[in-house]
């Protein structure tokens, strides 16, 4: 059966609600309202949280291998619906179809590939008179709270590891991009039993009470640093749980000795005739590498790099600083002017189109700011793409390059999260490393270089939660994915992802009363 995506419900206990009140996000591109969503209330909060509680014991005594079955179920219901889920995620988010697809299509590998993994259990001791092992157990009812920017990927990368843990998971999704979760929540009804699976759509109020709730005892959240500290400062009270992805303003410094045209690619060579490269590693778990042109597909595509400007710069780990080396930074820079311009801005629905718009009206008229102080401060501004006269009422915001501005200005030391990219000068290295440091963010960094001796140097001395040499948001569902500093608390993913969906549990086992 064909996915309905024009009416949209609120997924409790595995049936299909509505509420009172309703309200609508606006579709980025066109500025026209999406379908009515339920605004839920604290009563549907409630609702939820029983259903979730009743649902936990069963859930969570239910065998891991049976859990692994249910979740590539899943797996394959999203395949099914694939194309309808697309579809529907240019809609509300405004990122073109082709990449679109790139994150249906890794929520599709996650939801495969994380239930492969293995919690740890250690034994700590083991003689004749006991045995003492430490090993992980589910929390119980968690909170998902989903931010706008990747609202498949990161709903879907919250509700899988909470699941094969054996927890129970209610998922929040942004007000703006509410419509792919809803239906994550009815396909997943199709397959759990009620309770384990629940997404309620709101207003802002409904994270607050989230946090708020004394029958949820883990959130997860994925959002901005200023909401994570309150999200944190909420779960204080309760003493929950807490994972926080929060942030970022990520560098990358590149050395002289690179192949410009090879780095200008490798950092930004996202255009049309996008691919999906998957490398599979001898143990079967998949390693991700996104949007790769066609016509760099070599043999070897792990010299294939990716990030700068994918989803419109709308991704926290994405580069956000720039650092060029003086020997070679105007010809660095005349030529990613120049590979900028080729990327085509426009409606997401069109298949040669790679900058959409920004994903609302709170962040364009943030990016909007951003760009007309810097251009009353006197900074260079370069130009990378128009936006094109017809594009109406759309939230799109021209691709800038923001020519060695000074360390201490806005665009360089705040997150744009729009296509505004600095590109900064260096020629000493323990300067460049202290400037790329000189940030409350950590989330991820990168440096290039043929001297990869060079390069461990300078990664060894990067505070990121992620750091690459020659690429950079290379992500995989079995890799861990955190910050430090102000981009967050905890990983998401991985084995230690996995842990921090659990507690810890000690067993004494004496041989004998």
């Amino acid at each position: 059966m064909a996915l309905d995506t024009t009416k949209f419900y609120n997924i409790i206990n595995n049936e299909r609600t509505t509420t009172p009140e309703t309200r609508h996000s606006t579709n980025p591109t066109t500025g026209h309202p999406n379908p009515p969503v339920p605004v839920s209330s604290q009563t549907d909060l409630d609702t939820a949280v029983l259903a979730a509680q009743s649902a936990f014991p069963a859930w969570s005594r239910t065998p891991l291998s049976t859990r692994r079955t249910l979740l590539a179920t899943y797996a394959t219901l999203l395949e099914t619906h694939k194309s309808a889920l697309i579809a529907l995620l240019t809609q509300e988010q405004g990122k073109p179809l082709s990449q679109a697809q790139i994150e249906v299509e890794m929520a599709i590998t996650w939801t495969r590939q994380i239930p492969t993994l293995d919690l740890p259990v250690q034994t700590i001791e083991d003689t004749p008179d006991r045995q003492i092992i430490q090993r992980y157990v589910p929390i119980g009812v968690c909170g998902a709270i989903v931010p706008w920017n990747f609202p498949v990927l990161l709903a879907v990368g919250k509700i899988v590891p909470a699941l094969v843990t054996g927890n129970v998971v209610i998922v929040k999704p942004s007000p703006y991009t509410p419509y792919c979760a809803l239906k994550l929540g009815e396909l997943a009804a199709q397959i759990f039993p009620p309770g384990v699976v629940q997404v309620l759509s709101g207003g802002e109020e409904l994270g607050p009470w989230m946090t708020a709730h004394p029958g949820i005892q883990k959130i997860s959240f994925t959002g901005s640093s200023a909401t994570g500290r309150k999200v944190m400062e909420g779960c204080a009270r309760g003493l929950k749980r807490v994972t926080l992805e929060l942030g970022g303003n990520d560098a990358a410094i590149v050395c002289e000795d690179v192949d410009v045209d090879a780095v200008v690619q490798k950092t930004l060579d996202l255009g049309c005739g996008l691919w999906v490269c998957e490398l599979w590693s001898a143990d079967g778990v998949g390693r991700m590498h996104i949007l790769v042109p066609w016509q760099l597909l070599t043999d070897d595509p792990q010299q294939i790099g990716i990030i700068a400007f994918l989803c419109s710069s709308q991704i926290c780990m994405t580069i956000k600083r720039l650092y060029v080396h003086e020997k070679i930074y105007d010809q660095f820079r005349d030529k990613l002017v120049q590979f900028v311009r080729a990327l085509k801005v426009g409606d997401g629905t069109l298949p040669d189109t790679f900058f959409g718009p920004v994903q609302n009206r709170m962040q364009f008229d943030k990016a909007t700011d951003l760009l007309a102080a810097t251009q009353a401060a006197g900074l260079q501004t370069i130009a990378a793409g128009e936006v094109p006269a017809d594009l109406g009422k759309g939230y799109f915001i021209p691709p800038t390059i923001v020519d060695n501005p000074p360390e201490a200005s806005r665009v360089v030391q705040e997150e744009p999260f729009a296509p505004i990219l600095p590109l900064l000068k260096w020629s000493d290295e323990a300067d460049v490393v202290a400037r790329a440091n000189a940030s409350d963010y950590a989330l991820s960094a990168s440096v290039w270089s043929r001297d990869l001796g060079r390069a461990r140097r300078i990664v060894d001395q990067l505070q990121a939660g992620s750091v690459w040499v020659n690429s950079h948001f290379d992500v995989a569902p079995h890799v861990p994915f955190g910050g430090h500093k102000a981009s967050g608390m905890g990983t998401e993913w991985g084995v230690h992802g996995l842990v921090g969906w659990c507690n810890s549990q000690t067993l004494w086992l004496k041989s004998q009363l």
